[in-house]
């Protein structure tokens, strides 16, 4: 008769995961994988959780990804803002596109014009020094909101494009024969087209809708 003991069975309740936990398996998910893959049922076995374990924490993969889109935004660093309102708003913008560069595909779950308000109150600082910052420049709350949304929209397609730019490479050559300009320009537009020119338009931009 064998003396060794009979290996333990687990039992009572599930193992159970942190909040910080799961948005740090789901980080290593899209790092490795990329968000196109991230499904709670991945996430869960990443987690080595149940995935009735996961919807304690989040609703669904989209409420996912603003959680870490919150948390990725709240551990960034905040710039010191200029005093006058223009710089300030340019600042934050700068601020804004940083941020979704390093994750583009944020970009892609806060296309709404309802994402505000899934936003945490400390991813929502560029938010609230762009209006601010529209306000002391002398506009009223209407227009605050305006010129925030218009930056939102620039600032949104900067970022997608040049993600998606990616992916897709030049193909030219343009013909001299349609368009005699862009054959000018030739094999030297992806160079062009590679250039940061986002500050430069941001404040044009601004001082614009600030007018």
């Amino acid at each position: 008769m064998s003396d060794s003991n009979p290996p333990a069975v687990r039992t009572g309740r599930p193992p159970r995961t942190s909040k910080a936990e799961i948005l740090a398996a789901a980080r290593r998910l899209i790092d490795r994988d990329g968000w196109e893959k991230l499904t709670i049922r991945r996430l869960a076995a990443e987690a080595g959780v149940g995935t009735m374990t996961l919807y304690h924490h989040v609703r669904d993969r989209e409420d996912l990804l603003v959680q870490l889109l919150n948390q990725h935004v709240e551990d960034l660093p905040r710039p010191q803002l200029p005093a006058v309102p223009r710089d300030r708003i340019v600042a934050a913008a700068l601020a804004m596109r940083d941020a979704l560069a390093a994750w583009p595909w944020a970009a892609d779950v806060v296309t709404t014009d309802g994402f505000v308000a899934r936003l945490s109150d400390g991813a929502l600082w560029m938010v609230e020094a762009i209006v601010a910052g529209a306000a002391d420049a002398g506009c009223a709350p209407e227009r605050s909101v305006d010129v925030f949304r218009h930056l939102w929209y620039y600032t949104v397609g900067e970022v997608l494009v040049r993600a998606r730019s990616t992916r897709t490479p030049f193909t030219g050559p343009f013909t001299a024969a349609g368009t005699p300009h862009l054959a000018a320009i030739g094999d030297a537009w992806p160079r062009l087209a590679a250039r940061d020119i986002y500050p430069e338009g941001l404040r044009a931009f601004v001082d614009s809708l600030l007018a």
